[in-house]
């Protein structure tokens, strides 16, 4: 997160747990016209997955954070709001987050390049808490990149696993009656002499 994200996401992780839900992270994107402000909350990992997050939640969180934003006023002037669900391809914000998705896979975008990169896709491998890194699994090799280096992660769905990939048939389905393709014939069409 950007150190503005960080500064807001101290802010109102307390109003965010106060509501009985955890603050994922924040981001804050500046625009000429006016910024996004888009935080992501999720129920706390204790009641996951008997509870899930909804749309009752996002807005009792807006509401709250918008009160609390009107008051304490960390942003200048016009932006917007976005609450959301961290969804099926997840943010990841914090060490503790990578580590509570070890064995899944994730794309990366780093600040600065590392070999030569700046993004990666792999599996996370571990978490090397002395080092405050993360280790991947990218094209075979173990790849240890500082949390500090990473500017944006994302959890990579399994939809295979989740049951929404798409199925590709191994063979052409079942022709329906009637709609037989019929086969050229070099016979011109009716009342039409054939051009030679």
């Amino acid at each position: 997160m950007s150190e503005k994200a960080t500064e807001i996401a101290n802010l109102l992780g307390p109003t965010v747990e106060s509501l009985g839900l955890e603050l994922l992270g924040v981001e804050y994107l500046p625009a000429p016209g006016g910024a996004t402000l888009r935080l992501y909350i999720d129920v706390p990992l204790a009641e996951q997955p008997d509870r899930i997050i909804n749309v009752d939640d996002c807005e009792r969180v807006s509401r709250e954070v918008s009160a609390q934003l009107d008051v304490e006023d960390p942003i200048s002037g016009n932006y917007t709001l976005e609450v959301s669900s961290p969804g099926v391809d997840r943010p990841l914000f914090t060490l503790d987050q990578f580590a509570r998705h070890v064995g899944e896979s994730a794309k990366i975008v780093l600040k600065l390049a590392q070999d030569g990169r700046r993004r990666f896709q792999g599996q996370i491998v571990r978490i090397d808490t002395e080092a405050a890194a993360v280790v991947f699994s990218v094209d075979g090799k173990d790849v240890q990149i500082g949390f500090d280096n990473i500017d944006k992660a994302r959890i990579l769905p399994d939809w295979v696993a989740l049951g929404l990939a798409p199925q590709k048939p191994n063979k052409p389905g079942p022709k329906k009656p009637g709609h037989d393709k019929k086969k050229p014939s070099n016979e011109p069409a009716a009342g039409k002499p054939r051009a030679e």
